[in-house]
Formats: structure tokens, sequence, C-alpha cells
């Protein structure tokens, strides 16, 4: 006979408090597997980052055993609009205390609090897939990491930079924290899936700050610039120092960040990095699935995919203006019933969008798809496939066509990318 398992509740749940911080660390630290005890630097700066009551934990006779915090984030929309987001970081629960609700109860008060604030949507970056669904959380953005072979990609060993009045050039982290914010900003307008930049994320960075004591390997940046000298593109990369036996130079790029405004930068940023002396591999950091990068390639089949995974998840709070901050490029009416058992998002809506604009409001009508808050949330930025969701039984039609017809409404000619980690 199978024994009960006794499973314990009464862990307080609240806001850690300025003194609990060097304990909060000590949990979050446990649960991510790194050494507990944190230096006294990595709390100072802790402390100057957290918000009160957004960093929330879990207590067990006074010591720290689950950790939660969120914070302000901004998430563009298909067609470039800014909604106001709560972004997810440092969840943890001790290895001793887990399945007890610690991370049901400080997800709950996170986006009760969250929908309270007028967010409409929560983000995260999920560290295992099975873990958000239950909260309501979808994968709304996925990526992919290629390694460039760069002998066999069939590039002109003469290249010598862009032939078009654009020029590529190194600078140094300075340089960056100067111009690489209004890059960014020129890139997350027009990128579904891309999120804010805070001035702390250029100084992390670039190793004005270090977090969690880790050691800091000083990278190379390169911009592009257009033929009118305009900044349209940056690249942070590293690279190993790696010769063969027989004294040939096996060296591999990683790439930390690359972003870029136009076609033209993006190309010339990889084809510089291919074009380094000794290089033979580039790694290149996670991308949108259908990014340009291989087929900017004579031979695409020279960068071999390393990984394919989901990588945003979202959770709408706030369904009408989710659905009305995105623009839709045909037109169309379609009637959802969605589905949240545990929060602010279920109900019946009808959405009626043109290239114009788009309302969503509350209806009696006869639902043409039927779907749960998570799915919904994969097909908002226009990544995933209602038609697909229904073959694989996620979405319930209840019109013959609706999820052909919800395709033709939310899918997107390119996909959403998110370019960071957060």
């Amino acid at each position: 006979m199978t024994a009960a398992v006794r499973v314990r509740s009464d862990s307080e749940i609240r806001s850690v408090t300025d003194a609990e911080v060097p304990d909060w660390i000590r949990a979050l630290n446990t649960g991510f597997l790194r050494a507990p005890m944190a230096s006294e630097a990595e709390v100072a700066d802790r402390r100057s980052q957290l918000i009160p009551d957004r960093t929330l934990g879990a207590f067990d006779a006074g010591r720290c055993v689950a950790t939660f915090r969120s914070f302000r984030q901004e998430l563009t929309a298909v067609g470039g609009a800014a909604v106001p987001a709560d972004a997810i970081t440092n969840v943890s629960v001790t290895s001793t205390h887990r399945r007890r609700g610690l991370l049901s109860r400080m997800m709950a008060k996170d986006l009760a609090a969250a929908k309270d604030r007028g967010d409409v949507v929560a983000t995260l970056i999920a560290a295992e897939y099975p873990i958000y669904g239950r909260y309501g959380f979808g994968p709304a953005t996925h990526a992919t990491e290629w390694m460039i072979d760069v002998p066999r990609a069939g590039l002109d060993r003469r290249y010598t930079g862009p032939d078009d009045g654009g020029r590529v050039d190194l600078v140094d982290g300075e340089d960056v924290r100067k111009l690489g914010p209004e890059l960014h900003e020129r890139l997350r307008r027009r990128q579904p899936g891309a999120v804010d930049r805070t001035d702390r994320w250029w100084q992390v960075s670039t190793g004005v700050v270090r977090r969690n004591g880790s050691p800091w390997t000083e990278p190379f940046y390169a911009v592009h610039r257009g033929p009118d000298g305009t900044v349209e593109g940056l690249a942070a990369y590293t690279c190993d120092d790696t010769w063969s036996d027989a004294k040939q130079p096996l060296n591999t790029v990683t790439v930390k960040n690359l972003i870029a405004v136009t076609p033209a930068a993006e190309r010339a940023l990889w084809l510089h990095l291919c074009s380094i002396d000794w290089v033979t591999k580039v790694r290149s950091g996670y991308r949108a699935p259908d990014d340009l990068l291989p087929h900017l390639l004579p031979d695409p089949r020279a960068a071999t995919p390393l990984t394919h995974a989901d990588w945003l998840w979202v959770r709408i709070l706030d369904v009408v203006r989710a659905l009305e901050a995105r623009t839709y490029e045909g037109s169309g009416t379609l009637v959802l019933e969605v589905v949240d058992p545990a929060g602010p998002a279920g109900g019946r809506r009808r959405l009626e969008a043109t290239p114009e604009g788009a309302s969503c409001t509350p209806t009696t009508e006869s639902a043409d798809l039927t779907l749960d808050v998570a799915q919904l949330a994969s097909l908002w930025l226009g990544d995933e496939s209602a038609v697909r969701l229904a073959a694989l039984g996620r979405v319930q039609e209840e019109r013959a066509g609706a999820a052909r017809s919800a395709d033709a409404l939310l899918r997107t000619s390119r996909r959403p990318w998110c370019p960071d980690m957060f």
C-alpha cells in the first residue's frame, strides 16, 4: 500500500524586508544550483534593484524557501504598440519544499496585483516547459540558435566590407552605452515580442555592473553605419583561442547580442563575423526562427541549428486591451470564448478587426472558437496557428472554418522575436 504524502502549506507568503534580502538571495541561489551564499557586493546590488512589494518570498520557521520577483516592462505588440507588462523572474522553490503550492500562491498574489495595476499581460522566460501553462501562460515566441561552419559557407574570402556605402566599425563599451539605447528603441518599435531595455541593462551588458559575482569577459563590439552615417546595427561577441595540433586556427565567435533595423545592417554584421581571420565557426545566439541568417550565406546548410525552443511566455490579463492594442493586416470578425478558471481573462468577446483598428467587446453571440487563455497568448503575437492548435485539440472550432479565419486575422508575415533574457 502506498503511504500518503503529507503536504504542508503553512509557509508564509509575503514581501521581503530589507533585512531578509541576504536570505532571499541564498534561497534563490540554492534554487538555481549556484553557490548559496552571496557576497556583500551581490547583496548591495540586489538591494538597489528589488521593488519591495514585487519581491516575494515563502518563509518556513523564518527561513526563506521560495523566491519570486516581478518588475515593470513594456512588450511590443503586433504593429508596434507597447503594452504594459508584468515581467516575472527569479522564481525558485527550494527542493525541500516542492509540491506545497508555494509557487501557486506567489503567482496568484503577483498576477492579482498586476491586474490591479492595469498591466495588459504578464511575461516570463520559462526554465522548464511544464510549469507555467497551469497559470495561463503560453509560449508566444520561439528562438533558434545556429552554428555557422565558416569554411563551408561559400563566402568570398576577399570580402572587405559592405559595398553599398555603409561600413562596420569596432567600438568600445562606452560607445555602446551611447549608441545602443536609441538603436534598440528603433528595433523594438517594429519588432513584435521585443521588450524595453533599461539603463542598467546596458551597464550589465558592457561590464559596468557585475551580477552574481560572475567573471567578466570584455566582448568585441561592432557597429554598422548606413551610407549617411546612421547607426543601423550592433553586435557584441566573444571569441575563444583554439588551434589544432597542426597549428591551424579553429576559433569560434559567440554572439552575445546582435540587433539591426535594416536587412543591409544585418547582412553586414553577419558577414563581418564570418570574415574575421582565424574564425572557423560562428555561434549565433538566440534568434527568431525565421531569421535571415542561414540564407545570407551562399550555402545555408553551413548554418546548423543547435537549439530550437520556446522563449517568451505570455499570460494575458486584459483580453480587450491586448486584442485592441495590436494591428491586423486584414478585416474580419471573430467571437472568442476564452477559458480562464483561475484568472481575469475568461469570457466571450467579439473581435472586429480591420487594418485601421480593432474593437473587442463582450458578447452573447455564439462563439466561433473556444480556447484556453494560454492558447490565446500563443496566438496573440502572431506566432502560432489556430488551425494547428485545433488539430492538436487545444482549440475547439464551434463554427466550421473558424480556425482558418482566426489565422487570417492573427498570424503575421514574420515571426515575433524577443532578443532578451530576463
